[in-house]
């Protein structure tokens, strides 16, 4: 049998003025009869780390049934389209976010414990936590991408969204992100930045600041390198890549329409380039980070849905309440219910967010099936300030393998956040003695 096949590399980019694509896996990268596990196509772990504060309210978060097939809660049940890739654990606590007689309060002020599973230290010249989980995974998966992770956030450190108190840094609230014990990796909020990030290249200031007065689209620039890169690769390939290419296209879009308004209509309370609508900017971050898994450009990503103490609403949710003032629900059934709303409202986004990944073909499957996405906090009951019982959320099926539909109970007091993290490492074969205030790995995780 006569085989010909042209093999294009991995790493591939097309770039113009300004600008650096780099395509998605396409059939013609694979070489004929090689086997998937050899080639590109070899399924890729990815990971992504998500925050939210506040806890969630109280009866509405934890499904009645353990075990698989169990009912969605209130809450978790924009989820039920991903069963099968979708993990719901209760029970277990942020340790490291207790209050002590020596460090009382604070409890505000912990919220990088997320992903490093340790201790923030109050009263610190300088701020000391731990490496995080996402940047252990990015030193072992990212090498060989243009970024090694991403941080993303909703809220601006700057803008009075929140608050760091009782002796502690500020950058204990700023970032979930550390990839060593005193360096913490800030967040970008413009989601113009973002994309420019992701697709500019940043070889002079005087482009850079043409691509801030374009209006066209940054594929304009390669329009002629995209026409000769489709006529060598068959139609499969040039459907995939024109699909790729629409995603980048529609974001850029609506990343234009928020940055070109008149002067006379943006507001001042919103920096520019940033949506004012919080449904708009959710949206942008989970596309950017699709679309960075989809061409490769990293395979760690975090996202900081908001800070401790936002005041921010969200009237798509139905209920118009800031976020931190109806977190203190004082036990009250009406306001319960108010505050379970604004909860089910981020687990729409992210729905929405595992969608998009599951309509991305990768290898044997999609991008869903091939990434851990985990939605935590450090608090359970917020208006108790409790960090037992923390809502955990994950999806995704790290390389295809790991389990869904399956909700983990423990029992109170015995199993803590940073057993999981350390789990979740095994799962990327990264495997460590402990991590942050670990005491063994999660039982039945794995």
């Amino acid at each position: 049998m006569f085989i010909a096949k042209k093999h294009i590399p991995r790493r591939t980019f097309l770039r113009g003025c300004g600008v650096t694509l780099a395509l998605p896996l396409l059939e013609s990268m694979l070489p004929a009869q090689t086997p998937l596990r050899r080639t590109a196509a070899s399924p890729v772990r990815r990971f992504v780390g998500i925050w939210h504060p506040h806890g969630a309210a109280p009866g509405y978060w934890s499904p009645l049934q353990e075990g698989s097939n169990f009912e969605f809660s209130f809450i978790t049940k924009p989820l039920e389209p991903f069963r099968d890739r979708v993990v719901l654990i209760t029970g277990l606590d942020a340790t490291g976010c207790f209050s002590t007689a020596e460090e009382p309060g604070g409890n505000h002020a912990r919220g990088a414990n997320l992903l490093s599973g340790a201790r923030p230290r109050r009263d610190s010249v300088t701020p000391y936590l731990g490496v995080t989980v996402d940047q252990l995974i990015a030193q072992k998966y990212g090498q060989d991408t243009l970024l090694s992770s991403i941080q993303l956030g909703i809220d601006d450190p700057g803008n009075n969204t929140g608050n760091c108190n009782w002796g502690y840094s500020c950058a204990y609230t700023n970032s979930i992100s550390w990839p060593s014990p005193t360096t913490p990796l800030p967040t970008e909020i413009n989601p113009r930045m973002v994309f420019e990030r992701l697709f500019g290249d940043g070889t002079s200031t005087e482009e850079r600041l043409a691509d801030r007065r374009r209006t066209g689209s940054i594929l304009d620039s390669i329009t002629r390198e995209l026409s000769l890169f489709k006529k060598d690769i068959p139609a499969g390939d040039r459907t995939k890549l024109d699909n790729y290419l629409e995603n980048v296209r529609e974001i850029e879009r609506r990343i234009q329409n928020v940055t070109s308004k008149p002067e006379s209509e943006q507001s001042f309370e919103v920096p520019f380039g940033i949506p004012d609508r919080k449904d708009v900017h959710f949206k942008l971050m989970y596309d950017l980070i699709a679309v960075a898994f989809q061409a490769d450009i990293t395979r760690v990503a975090t996202l900081m849905l908001g800070r401790d103490l936002t005041p921010t609403s969200f009237p798509e949710c139905g209920f118009n309440g800031g976020w931190h003032s109806t977190s203190h629900h004082g036990d009250v059934p009406a306001n319960k219910a108010n505050y379970s709303k604004i909860n089910r409202y981020h687990v729409q986004n992210l729905a929405y967010f595992c969608e998009k990944l599951r309509n991305i073909p990768d290898g044997d499957g999609n991008v869903l099936d091939h990434v851990l996405i985990y939605k935590g906090t450090n608090m359970g009951n917020s208006h108790r300030h409790a960090h037992e019982k923390i809502p955990v959320e994950l999806v995704g099926g790290v390389d295809g393998t790991f389990k869904g539909n399956r909700h983990l109970v423990f029992p109170d007091n015995t199993q803590r956040n940073s057993n999981m993290l350390l789990s979740i490492l095994d799962l990327y074969g990264i495997h460590r003695e402990s991590i942050g205030d670990s005491t063994g790995r999660l039982p039945g995780l794995a």
